[in-house]
């Protein structure tokens, strides 16, 4: 039997500062790569330690891709691909910073396909979603009943294209995107 890999990434370094000016709260935020949490200067292991641990998972939640490398990003593809469609592989998946109108994107003739960074932030199943609609690019190109009924086979798609169209409106009210897909 093969190990199963972890498909997380790793933790990303957490960075404890104590806070005179805190009396009652905790709060934890990502600052670049790390992940920043300030406690009151009061808190004293154990308590502090299940603070930081409780707040680092919170923050990991809302950015669950956050340090997603393209290798993780491939193995994913390729277990949906196995799960969901026919098996058929891209010759090169990644993470990419220019795509503003476009959650993904497919080009049929390389096998390339190509994934916006925006969606680092999104719960696994909407990103899962997304893959497997690049995938069946690789089957079918058009928008067709065919390609319809190979994206269908992932039982949260349409759910998935619901969080992502509020998800677009939100990135258009902060002013960092041009329009959905």
């Amino acid at each position: 039997m093969a190990a199963m890999l972890d498909p997380r990434p790793p933790h990303p370094p957490v960075e404890v500062r104590r806070s005179q000016r805190r009396r009652k709260t905790a709060t934890a935020y990502w600052q670049a790569d790390t992940v920043v949490v300030v406690l009151p200067a009061w808190m004293r292991p154990p308590e502090s330690d299940e603070m930081v641990q409780s707040l680092v998972r919170r923050v990991l939640a809302q950015q669950p891709h956050r340090r997603s490398s393209d290798e993780e990003l491939s193995r994913r593809a390729a277990e949906l691909a196995g799960r969901y469609l026919d098996g058929g592989l891209p010759s090169s998946i990644r993470w990419v910073s220019n795509q503003r109108r476009l959650w993904g994107s497919c080009s049929i003739g390389s096998r390339d396909i190509r994934v916006s960074d925006r969606l680092r932030m999104v719960p696994d199943w909407v990103l899962d979603a997304v893959l497997v609609h690049e995938l069946a690019h690789l089957e079918e190109a058009a928008h067709s009943p065919r390609f319809r009924a190979m994206v269908d086979r992932y039982p949260r798609m349409d759910e998935a294209g619901t969080f992502l169209e509020g998800f677009a409106l939100g990135l258009e009210h902060a002013g960092t995107a041009s329009g959905p897909r």
